[in-house]
């Protein structure tokens, strides 16, 4: 889950809750934070698909960016050989005293998990930057990825967590060469690590 916090932005809390946890889940808290990246290599399938996720952004239209969202979701869970997310775009973020939700992920007992990632403002209506939204996207891809690809029984917003989050989105932006000013963080997403969306989403191998 991710908010925009009412008091000036950000996450908030990193580490405080640890101590309010049981002993077995403090074991958890500290492996998720012990692990602080993600190794890929963003394949062409994936990096284009990030690609068309800023120009649909730039549109305004929901269905397309939906469409692209969920590209993005297939070619990093196939890539890491995870299973496949259900990605769902609404439009005017929820809000309340904490401030405005952002994107949440939803386990699926039956059926695939679910992301949701909300792609206007509470108070305007307008259309999130892409930054903004990629990074939502990732976040809640992350949760994901604690449970089916790390293997913790629980996923926390540790330190680790945000160092994950942060790599994955580097990584795609760098590759991806968006517009730095409808875009994002820059830097090294590292020479190591498998290649991601290097077929299309669905292929076998």
């Amino acid at each position: 889950m991710r908010y925009l916090w009412a008091g000036g932005g950000g996450f908030g809390g990193v580490g405080h809750w640890r101590d309010k946890l049981s002993p077995a889940k403090r074991r958890v808290y500290d492996r998720s934070d012990t692990v602080t990246s993600i190794p890929l290599l963003p394949g062409p399938v994936l990096l284009e698909a990030v690609r068309g996720l800023q120009d649909a952004l730039g549109t305004g239209d929901r269905r397309r960016v939906a469409r692209l969202a969920q590209h993005v979701a297939d070619a990093l869970c196939q890539g890491l050989r995870l299973p496949v997310l259900r990605v769902v775009v609404q439009g005017r973020r929820p809000s309340s005293q904490r401030g405005e939700l952002h994107g949440l992920y939803t386990p699926g007992e039956q059926s695939r998990d679910t992301v949701r990632v909300w792609m206007n403002t509470a108070k305007r209506g307008q259309v999130v930057a892409f930054r903004t939204f990629l990074r939502t996207l990732v976040h809640e891809i992350c949760h994901h990825l604690d449970y089916a690809l790390l293997g913790l029984t629980d996923s926390y917003h540790t330190e680790g967590f945000f160092m994950r989050e942060s790599g994955i989105v580097r990584s795609l932006t760098n590759e991806a060469r968006v517009h730095p000013t409808r875009g994002a963080t820059v830097g090294d997403g590292g020479p190591a690590g498998r290649q991601v969306g290097a077929r299309e989403p669905g292929s076998q191998g």
